[in-house]
């Protein structure tokens, strides 16, 4: 007998949904079959849709700034995610400038995750590093978190990789297999410390769209492998499309996220304007509706999750404002109600294949772990919950099509339209 049985569902396999039912024992997905099997619960799919449970590559959880901190932890931060169907995160180490950083910055964010309700790994992420960059290599791999991130602006906060380190990374990419996940703009193109009003314009279209034809022209001459994280601009994509089309998703794929397909940077004119603070800014509406139709040339939606508090965001410049905003909650619905079904694929077996989680996560296949979201596609209505520990939430109130009714995780029922049971997740090793 098994343990749970989704039955009368139309699954997510391999691309394409079929008619299922869904059988899980001991927290892993055990068969898929149209037969009916004795389990000891029942969950009734019938007119809704069986998905893989989602993957967020891109959050910052419990992020330290110095003056301010992000107001979602660990624990919160994986609350909300469960309720967006959310069960596997993948967050950041905390820059380094040395190897000997490298294994204190691993241990000091397991700590800090421990509280985490959905399974967790990390990248890496530079600052001004000096090492040897085989040893950076092996460690990453060794630790379980294989990726690394770099900044190409932040000289300021001593984050910024030279092009020339940039391009070492590339090459040790290729050999030891390991992906550079990339912060991209043009730091001679930015203006730091604006009035708010004048964000967008300090840090310019043109400070992405260029900073990315160079890396892909790095990454064409060193076959590395790039991940550009929370791409902005529909034109950045095309870019590289038209000119580089043999690396594109092959040697260099692009992340984007929710906001950037919703906002336009004509929210920094209006009296709430702080609210709407990230890195990169958000765009024109020639370049969100270009980025739009770039949707089937993006491989995955992170949301950069980084949540504050009004109180901690009401500032006049830039420059002491803390950037990021919340949205790991309501990211697939989102997504769905833009895009539809071809969206599932970028929240689940793509960024699992790509950051090594596969075939545990990103699939329904027998051997998977049960992580299941059942979503409902035929909802209309609006966002009215919100489950960040933020003050604000800037997707509440949006129309939306599409609702996630349950979340299975680790073969155990969590969310059911309400927070039913919170079960530690566990740190992935990839």
């Amino acid at each position: 007998m098994h343990d749970i049985g989704i039955i009368n569902g139309k699954v997510f396999v391999d691309g394409i949904f079929i008619h299922l039912n869904v059988y899980i024992n001991a927290g892993k997905i055990v068969d898929l079959s149209t037969n009916y099997q004795k389990c000891k619960k029942e969950i009734d799919a019938t007119g809704k849709v069986v998905l893989p449970g989602f993957i967020d590559p891109h959050v910052h959880f419990e992020l330290n700034l110095g003056k301010y901190t992000s107001i979602d932890d660990f624990k919160s931060g994986s609350i909300s995610a469960l309720f967006g169907g959310v069960t596997t995160i993948i967050d950041f180490l905390d820059p380094i400038n040395s190897l000997e950083q490298l294994e204190e910055a691993f241990n000091r964010r397991l700590k800090a995750a421990k509280n985490s309700r959905t399974d967790f790994s990390f990248h890496v992420t530079l600052g001004q590093f000096n090492g040897d960059l085989d040893t950076l290599f092996k460690m990453s791999k060794k630790l379980g978190t294989r990726s690394i991130k770099v900044f190409t602006a932040y000289s300021s906060s001593k984050r910024r990789t030279s092009d020339k380190l940039l391009y070492k990374l590339f090459e040790k990419s290729r050999e030891y297999n390991v992906p550079i996940l990339i912060h991209a703009e043009n730091e001679d193109m930015i203006v730091e410390n604006v009035p708010i009003n004048l964000h967008s314009k300090a840090r310019p279209e043109i400070s992405e769209i260029s900073e990315i034809i160079k890396i892909s022209e790095f990454i064409y001459q060193t076959k590395g492998t790039a991940y550009i994280v929370h791409t902005t601009c529909g034109t950045s994509i095309e870019e590289v499309k038209n000119k580089f089309t043999e690396i594109h998703n092959k040697n260099l794929f692009f992340e984007s996220c929710p906001h950037y397909f919703y906002f336009d940077d004509e929210v920094y004119n209006g009296k709430n304007a702080y609210l709407y603070a990230m890195t990169p800014p958000l765009r024109s509406k020639i370049e969100k509706e270009k980025l739009k139709a770039n949707i089937d040339n993006i491989f995955s939606i992170g949301t950069d999750h980084c949540s504050f508090n009004k109180k901690d965001k009401r500032k006049k410049k830039t420059g002491n404002l803390p950037m990021g905003i919340g949205g790991i909650e309501h990211s697939f619905v989102l997504m769905f109600s833009l895009f539809g079904e071809k969206i599932i694929n970028r929240f689940t077996i793509n960024p699992a294949k790509f950051f090594g989680l596969y075939p545990k996560k990103g699939t329904l296949l027998p051997g998977a772990d049960a992580d299941i979201v059942i979503f409902n596609p035929n909802y209309n209505g609006k966002i009215v919950e919100s489950h960040t520990k933020a003050d604000y939430d800037l997707f509440l109130n949006m129309k939306v099509k599409g609702k996630i009714e349950k979340v299975i995780k680790d073969g155990i029922l969590v969310i059911d339209n309400q927070l039913l049971n919170s079960p530690l997740g566990k740190f992935i090793r990839r």
